[in-house]
């Protein structure tokens, strides 16, 4: 059994739903309190064992990766103010894990942002962690995965229950208990509540095993948008392997959305206790 150690994570959208501040800024730099969406993403992969970071970027992307990099003159006037505490979390970036990028030209597909990291993946099962979902838990939602995928020896795909009016923004998936377990058996995308009887729909978490490239590449025959998602691969791999799903435990948070990055920020601020008094007064006084 290959222990996992590479996590991808996909962050070449364009970020439409928040234009125009995607304009300049990647969503996934936008931050919750102090701290940039990415990095809550590349710590929830580290927490889970991962050394090797792939973040696929695109154009207007380049934040992510000064984010990460070492930033001497920032970092020399921190130290000569003595401002030691910042000092330590910005220098602490730079070490917190092997981090490489990809580019994707175009935005061909989450399956196509995958597909281009297939050299740097080889033959190991690996994480793939989206910028639009953030778990608050003890336990990461990355970590439950991996412990899933150990057990099954299998891709297995993170889910969360949606109520009857959530269903149609949503993949959805079928399933049926197996050995105490949950596998796959249909996938459905973004069905009306009477098409389906489940409730149980895709977020962007996955532990995925190398075979995945070999539906993907395959998967951009059938598509006519000209796009390669991940779900057309799901559906072939289907046929040959069992895919298994995992709902992932405690409060999310949908941070490609509005609102729901509204609810994280909020949340995060009564985490922090610099803050927190403040924060409750100001809500309560609207």
């Amino acid at each position: 059994m290959k222990k996992i150690t590479k996590c991808v994570i996909p962050a070449a959208g364009m970020g439409t739903r928040f234009l125009p501040a995607t304009k300049a800024l990647p969503k996934e730099m936008f931050p919750i309190v102090d701290k940039p969406v990415m990095q809550y993403l590349v710590e929830e992969a580290i927490s889970a064992g991962c050394t090797e970071i792939i973040i696929v970027t695109g154009r207007s992307k380049r934040a992510i990766e000064d984010h990460f990099d070492s930033n001497p003159e920032l970092e020399q006037r921190l130290d000569d103010s003595g401002k030691f505490d910042y000092l330590r979390k910005v220098k602490g970036l730079n070490e917190m894990a092997n981090i490489v990028y990809v580019r994707q030209p175009y935005p061909k597909g989450d399956g196509d942002a995958i597909l281009r990291t297939k050299n740097l993946i080889g033959d190991e099962p690996f994480l793939v962690l989206f910028g639009d979902d953030i778990i608050d838990n003890e336990v990461s939602a990355a970590e439950q995965l991996i412990k899933k995928h150990e057990e099954t020896q299998s891709s297995v795909i993170a889910t969360v229950g949606v109520r009857d009016e959530e269903v149609s923004s949503y993949g959805i998936l079928e399933w049926e208990m197996e050995e105490q377990t949950t596998r796959v058996t249909r996938f459905v995308e973004k069905p009306q509540p009477h098409e389906t009887d489940s409730r149980t729909a895709v977020i962007g978490k996955y532990v995925l095993t190398p075979d995945i490239f070999e539906y993907l590449e395959n998967a951009k025959w059938s598509v006519g948008d000209g796009e390669i998602r991940l779900a057309d691969a799901f559906i072939d791999m289907k046929k040959n392997k069992d895919i298994y799903w995992l709902e992932v435990k405690w409060t999310r948070y949908d941070t490609g959305g509005k609102i729901g990055y509204l609810k994280a920020c909020i949340a995060y601020a009564l985490k922090d206790g610099s803050i927190k008094d403040e924060v409750l007064t100001y809500i309560k006084s609207l």
